[in-house]
């Protein structure tokens, strides 16, 4: 159940990339924090390894993390492979070059907002998806990847339509407010939609793949038919969301959509963008939802 938090032991930790790109932004964070809360105890870490060290020794205090998607995919990544996401309620003030699925979970745009958040928040359980080699997607998942240029495109506009600037998702509790990261998930199924930048278009674009969908044990599509996207995104009530489009010759085909616990992708060597990284190749990978398993800060509403 929910419940609300109250000012208290803070562990704030500050990623050095959000430190060189927008240090004003962090300095506002840190105002904001420690005027609310009992104490706060600030670290900055310079390497991944100084970082898990901090996470590792908050004690008490409630971590409260300064950086972006990247930072945030770390922290609840370590946090899972300790076995600890369960019972740690995570705060995170978005700061940095990418932001999308931190604002699509439902953290506020802008260091004021979010630190508030922090203080004065809701816990939310949401749900994750967790790969067969340990791995968390908290946002959508994409085969085969986006371009470099086509991810970080759609983050802005992500951010330039108001992603997250009310500071809590539309409607109900878990999974249920997450309505920019669906968002995001159908601009993903439907690429032809969305206007390429000058660098996207001097990218080539991955070509169709042929893969085998599984959605809880069903197949949704088989090796026999070509494929141009097929997108993941934690849905709600412990199910995922499915989206697979088949190639088009003439006509657009029709998206396949389905919901399920568990999807599972095989086929010839894939490559995946999971929040904001590329992982692969790999010729099999599973996902499971794990419902709840990540708390999370974020505004009362």
């Amino acid at each position: 159940m929910a419940t609300f938090a109250t000012p208290d032991q803070l562990l704030v930790i500050i990623d050095p990339v959000a430190r060189s790109t927008d240090g004003e932004s962090v300095r506002i964070a840190k105002d904001v924090l420690g005027a609310g809360a009992a104490s706060t105890k600030v670290c900055l870490p310079e390497s991944p390894e100084e970082f898990a060290r901090m996470l590792q020794r908050r004690g008490s205090r409630r971590p409260v993390l300064i950086g972006d998607d990247r930072a945030l995919v770390r922290t609840v990544a370590l946090l899972h492979r300790r076995r600890e996401l369960a019972g740690c309620v995570l705060s995170v003030v978005p700061v940095g070059p990418v932001l999308g699925v931190a604002h699509a979970l439902g953290v506020p745009t802008g260091a004021v907002a979010a630190a508030r958040a922090v203080l004065d928040g809701t816990e939310r359980r949401l749900d994750v998806l967790v790969d067969d080699s340990d791995g968390v997607v908290l946002g959508a998942l994409r085969i085969p990847p986006l371009p470099a240029e086509s991810s970080m495109a759609e983050s802005s506009v992500a951010d330039a339509s108001g992603a997250g600037s009310s500071g809590a998702p539309s409607s109900g509790g878990g999974s249920h407010g997450r309505p920019w990261l669906h968002s995001l998930v159908r601009t993903l199924a439907h690429p032809r939609t969305a206007r390429p930048s000058r660098l996207a278009a001097a990218s080539p674009s991955p070509g169709p793949a042929r893969l085998r969908v599984e959605v809880d044990g069903e197949t949704l599509v088989d090796l026999d038919q070509p494929v141009e996207a097929v997108s993941v995104t934690p849905g709600a009530s412990g199910t995922a969301e499915v989206i697979v489009r088949p190639l088009s010759l003439g006509a657009d085909a029709a998206p396949i959509e389905a919901r399920g616990r568990i999807v599972t992708v095989s086929g010839a060597d894939f490559r995946y963008r999971a929040d904001a990284s590329v992982a692969g190749p790999v010729r099999r990978r599973t996902w499971t939802v794990r419902e709840g398993a990540l708390g999370l800060m974020l505004p009362g509403r």
